[in-house]
């Protein structure tokens, strides 16, 4: 008996010790050091630097709380009556048809008031805001209270202030308004500029009219450019904005406001995952101008221009497709008086390069009227600099487009052309080119159709379908033709068979 109590305690002992060995392997295999078990060898500073350098994660907790206790107060809500929605309204709620959730324009207009049917009474809309000053200078957006006969603005501690509009500026979507009031709480400003896709965000709204509503997200993107609005670089973030967000301010995790809430890309009307802020450094240049002069002055350089690809850049023998492609110069504007031409590729703006074509035209509006601009500009191959004068920025219509039939002509591209009658060149403003009346072949895949005319041959400017057909057959692998579409100019690139 006393030797088998023996055998038990050794055999005991015995898986004692391998479980101690099976827990000391797990945690040194596994588990991480300790602060006072890392050790690290006399022979590894260097590999240590190294490796130290390559890209050191921080986590940083954003406090959402603090962030609404700071800001919330300085969060308004705002609320519009008109005799009747202005018809350029841009945020009113599309109803889609009955079986088709994905029926119309995805950046359709979902904040501002709703159109009143006949007879009724005056219509109503809601939005958001926020006061950037103590004195009661408050930012928000221009189709909150565009068209709007009278507008109130409640603060978050209940009081409410008939408001003034100082000024609405309609490219960037932005308005100021003034309450009388005084030693009202204020935002914090931030830097756009230094905000990194990834980091957190959080916006203060009303979305359908629940005040002071607090959602979260991450930067999705930065710079972006939207159907009609060149003149903003768009914040993109997944914060979920609806319908009174509209207006109120974007913040990062320091609680400092980067961007006001303008947009949602939607197909229903309603939240799904993309929204849009102006970045709030766009619009505080708006509000100075706004205040001080009660307009906003833009620089011109009257030229259109698209992105690159790499066909392109290959058709002109750039060696990578950066820069912005000139498809159309306005004649008379400063661009036609310094002799640029379609076909020019911008490198560079001021000696800032332009990596596309969306971020020409805000850098281009932030330049004074007058002033004298620098272009670096790709053309035969090399890169020159043209310097021009800067115009202001006007409105301009949209130019109808082309229509209208007669005999064609074919060549190489796949295309049926003809001249254009006086008609066509009457009503387009276009005074030489060819009329496309087929596209097939090459032409046809790379997007060229009935009703575009074709203007130009990698830059060269065309009068007839006999030049046309030459230029294609001296053409390498790719060619572009330079097409008046609906009112716009743009290069398509061909590939050739």
């Amino acid at each position: 008996m006393q030797q088998k109590t023996l055998s038990l305690t050794l055999l005991g002992l015995a898986f004692a010790a391998i479980l101690a060995m099976g827990v000391t392997f797990y945690r040194d295999r596994w588990l991480p050091p300790s602060p006072s078990q890392t050790t690290v060898p006399e022979a590894a500073p260097a590999m240590l630097a190294t490796t130290s350098a390559v890209t050191p994660v921080n986590v940083v907790l954003a406090d959402f709380a603090a962030i609404a206790t700071e800001s919330g107060p300085a969060v308004v809500n705002i609320s519009t009556s008109a005799a009747s929605a202005p018809e350029s309204e841009r945020e009113q709620v599309p109803e889609a048809p009955e079986g088709e959730p994905d029926a119309g324009d995805p950046f359709a207009p979902f904040f501002g008031p709703q159109a009143p049917p006949e007879n009724e009474p005056p219509a109503h809309g809601m939005g958001s805001g926020f006061i950037i000053k103590p004195d009661g200078l408050i930012l928000t957006n221009a189709h909150v209270v565009d068209g709007a006969a009278e507008v109130t603005v409640k603060l978050a501690d209940r009081r409410e202030f008939l408001a003034r509009v100082i000024g609405v500026d309609k490219l960037t979507d932005t308005a100021v308004l003034k309450i009388e009031a005084e030693n009202l709480p204020t935002v914090r400003v931030g830097k756009p500029a230094d905000t990194r896709v990834g980091e957190w965000v959080l916006a203060i709204g009303s979305p359908f009219g629940f005040e002071n509503t607090v959602t979260a997200g991450i930067v999705s993107a930065k710079s972006r450019s939207l159907p009609e609005e060149g003149y903003v670089p768009f914040i993109q973030t997944d914060v979920a904005v609806n319908p009174g967000n509209s207006g109120g301010p974007l913040l990062n995790i320091r609680g400092e406001v980067i961007g006001i809430n303008s947009q949602i890309y939607s197909r229903t009307g309603g939240y799904q995952g993309l929204s849009f802020a102006i970045p709030i450094d766009v619009a505080l240049n708006v509000q100075q101008q706004l205040v001080e002069k009660g307009k906003v002055s833009r620089g011109r350089l009257g030229l259109s221009v698209q992105d690159l690809t790499q066909a392109l850049a290959e058709s002109f023998g750039l060696p990578k497709p950066e820069g912005a492609l000139v498809g159309m110069v306005s004649p008379d504007g400063p661009g036609a008086k310094a002799e640029i031409k379609p076909g020019d590729i911008i490198l560079a703006l001021n000696g800032q390069a332009v990596r596309d074509s969306r971020e020409l035209p805000p850098r281009v509006a932030d330049l004074k009227p007058g002033s004298e601009a620098t272009l670096t500009v790709w053309r035969d191959g090399k890169s020159i600099d043209i310097k021009l004068s800067v115009a202001e920025l006007e409105d301009k219509s949209p130019v109808p487009s082309a229509a209208g039939t007669d005999k064609a002509d074919h060549g190489r591209l796949g295309l049926a052309v003809r001249p254009l009658t006086p008609e066509e060149q009457r009503v387009t403003q276009v005074k030489r080119g060819l009329f496309v009346e087929k596209a097939v072949g090459p032409a046809g895949k790379a997007g060229i159709r009935k009703g575009d005319i074709v203007l130009a041959v990698n830059g060269q400017f065309i009068t007839d379908a006999a030049e046309l057909r030459e230029l294609a057959k001296q053409a390498g692998k790719f060619i572009a033709l330079l097409i008046y579409r609906a009112g716009n100019t743009l290069f398509v690139p061909i590939q050739l068979d």
